[in-house]
């Protein structure tokens, strides 16, 4: 059974707020943005992650108290579209990075792992003979048909997915849309990566980027998510695509309940290898001194060993 004590607030969580040319600031025990109709306040202690957008500005304070929360903070381009820096998650344990490094560096337990990513995402179990490079031609063809079906079902036209960085504006409105929704899901994935104490950079399927396991987590829930919801957005209307898209997805995360599956999918990635759920000290006390190494096993850190102890009794060592 998973342990959802590792991140308490994390499965009721929103999902996120994007905000962009405003000033954050600390007022009582929560964070306010500027609104043209007055001052805003913003709930974090129910929200995983804070997107801010080109023209923001954030006080010390306003960082001091999303941090408190558990709330990460990330730093993106306009409408969310580029990812640019984090802050820290909730969890002050290292439990889970070892568990995804060790089985990140063994190829046994690596591949047993991009296995899992890829069978999570079909109805029907993957044979076991399948190689890998099979099962990504599988996963090729029921992203095209996610994208198909999204078009038959709402009428807008599909031409296929093109997006230049450089070229934002030149894209077309489904595009558009659905980068937008995308860097979304990264963000709300890389929370709660971060958050559940996993490293977005030891990507199994994804590899060499610091975002790396973000995109492999994001890949679950594309087309239950992102792509219906940039399909429904175009289809309203092509104008102001980013922004409508985006409480979209919101709404969605929240009916999905997406973080909530993404701690279990998580947990579910390793918790055959490493099946053992005691409770973990540093979760109930951030400040507890964490182990010393030892080619034996660990020792307890924070205290005095040996000689170390000014009370203890010692011979002046020869000079």
């Amino acid at each position: 059974m998973q342990n959802l004590r590792e991140l308490p607030k994390l499965r009721d969580s929103l999902s996120y707020l994007y905000l962009e040319r405003t000033r954050i600031e600390k007022k009582a025990s929560g964070i306010t943005f500027h609104h043209p109709e007055g001052e805003v306040g913003v709930p974090i202690a129910n929200l995983a992650t804070l997107m801010l957008g080109p023209g923001t500005t954030i006080t010390h304070a306003a960082v001091k108290e999303l941090a408190t929360h558990g709330c990460t903070i990330t730093w993106t381009g306009e409408d969310a579209v580029r990812f640019y820096a984090s802050g820290t998650g909730e969890t002050r344990s290292s439990k889970n990075l070892f568990r995804q490094a060790e089985a990140w560096a063994d190829a046994e337990k690596h591949l047993r792992v991009v296995r899992r990513l890829y069978e999570v995402r079909f109805p029907e179990p993957l044979k076991p003979s399948l190689s890998i490079e099979q099962i990504r031609g599988l996963e090729g063809v029921r992203v095209r048909e996610s994208y198909a079906r999204a078009s038959r079902e709402t009428g807008v036209v599909w031409k296929g997915r093109s997006y230049k960085r450089d070229s934002w504006a030149d894209a077309d409105p489904i595009n558009r849309a659905l980068s937008a929704a995308s860097a979304c899901l990264y963000g709300v994935c890389h929370a709660a990566i971060v958050s559940l104490g996993f490293s977005p950079g030891l990507g199994f399927i994804h590899i060499g980027k610091q975002l790396s396991f973000v995109y492999d987590i994001a890949d679950l829930y594309k087309a239950s998510t992102v792509i219906p919801a940039a399909f429904k957005a175009v289809a309203e209307t092509p104008e102001g695509v980013e922004r409508r898209v985006r409480k979209l997805l919101r709404h969605l995360f929240w009916q999905e309940k997406l973080l909530l599956r993404i701690s279990r999918d998580l947990d579910r990635l390793f918790s055959d290898e490493y099946p053992d759920h005691e409770e973990d000290p540093y979760e109930s006390d951030s400040a507890l001194p964490g182990s010393l190494w030892s080619p034996n096993g660990s020792a307890p850190g924070g205290i005095q060993h040996a000689c170390d102890d000014p009370q203890e009794d010692t011979e002046e060592p020869a000079r």
